[in-house]
């Protein structure tokens, strides 16, 4: 079984742990918020709550699953599939939170597989890579640290001074921070599986100063993600949620991978609009899904009208 295929069927066990954990998480929040002060209002009493917790353990095992996957597979291949975690995630609120999902919902979720198998058909080759420390001098050309900085810069703008005052109507601040800040995490740990993975070889990358850098990223990354997620799921519905985190995060992601990796170097221009094809295929995929929700079914907790910014045309 070559690299590809291994990343591949990680990749999609990642979406199944990963799409299952936004309903137990989001049932736990909701437990916290009816003894307590919710997560929206800046309260953490989720954090004594078991659900909750049993949420974040299927989440972290997904995402064992997804760091595993960067180290066999290209970010381009293995982040679309996240579009896999959105449809399960819809099926689940349809099933046990009430959250109904139409027949435009389920054509949603048909899209976002067609997508993601066309993606899946033209991804690019893995770049072969032999240290960290080659990925390391990647990061240090003007392009990625021009995009660093200004991930960095956004994500503090949207967290001092937006967010206390729109991150409750505009779902586009919480979510905006935790995929401008995931996609910089999403290069670490595909840094941190090249360094394991090369260190069972034999070649041992656990001694350079730059791997410890890349933990450090990935620590501050996940904590941040962490908290606004869980301020986003808290108040807005979490069918709304999924989708659009995933469209951003995956956004950021291709556009920081192929900054960083250059993963479409090596592709004929038919490969690469293929896989625009393939991720047109999935936002129309996931606009259906959100299109279609009826908003009506949440928890008396969430808005009942559309958050400003996202109302339709």
């Amino acid at each position: 079984m070559d690299d590809q295929t291994i990343g591949l069927i990680l990749a999609i066990s990642s979406s199944l742990f990963i799409g299952s954990s936004f309903i137990i998480k989001k049932k736990g929040l909701k437990k916290a918020g009816a003894r307590g002060v919710s997560a929206g209002s800046g309260g953490h009493s989720y954090l004594t709550e078991p659900m909750w917790w049993a949420g974040m353990f299927t989440m972290i095992f997904g995402e064992v699953a997804n760091f595993a996957a960067y180290a066999f597979a290209p970010a381009v291949l293995v982040t679309p599939l996240g579009a896999l975690s959105i449809i399960v995630s819809a099926i689940l609120a349809h099933r046990m939170l009430n959250e109904k999902l139409s027949v435009f919902g389920w054509l949603g979720c048909c899209l976002c597989i067609v997508g993601s198998t066309v993606i899946v058909l033209h991804a690019p080759e893995e770049r072969p890579i032999t240290s960290v420390h080659e990925v390391w001098e990647l990061a240090k050309q003007p392009g990625f640290m021009l995009y660093a900085s200004g991930v960095v810069f956004f994500s503090l703008a949207l967290a001092v001074y937006v967010a206390p005052i729109h991150g409750n109507t505009q779902i586009l601040v919480f979510v905006g921070i935790c995929s401008l800040v995931g996609s910089l995490s999403v290069m670490s740990v595909k840094t941190l599986g090249i360094a394991l993975k090369l260190t069972f070889d034999g070649d041992n990358q656990l001694l350079y100063p730059e791997t410890g850098y890349c933990v450090l990223v990935v620590v501050a990354s996940v904590i941040t993600q962490m908290n606004y997620l869980n301020k986003a799921l808290d108040v807005f519905n979490t069918a709304i949620v999924s989708p659009i985190y995933y469209v951003l995060f995956t956004c950021a992601t291709i556009v920081a991978s192929g900054i960083l990796f250059k993963d479409f170097q090596n592709q004929k221009w038919a490969e690469v609009l293929s896989e625009v094809c393939g991720f047109i295929t999935i936002l129309a995929g996931v606009f259906l899904l959100h299109a279609t929700k009826d908003d009506c079914s949440s928890s008396s907790n969430f808005p009942k009208r559309t958050p400003r910014g996202m109302e339709l045309p």
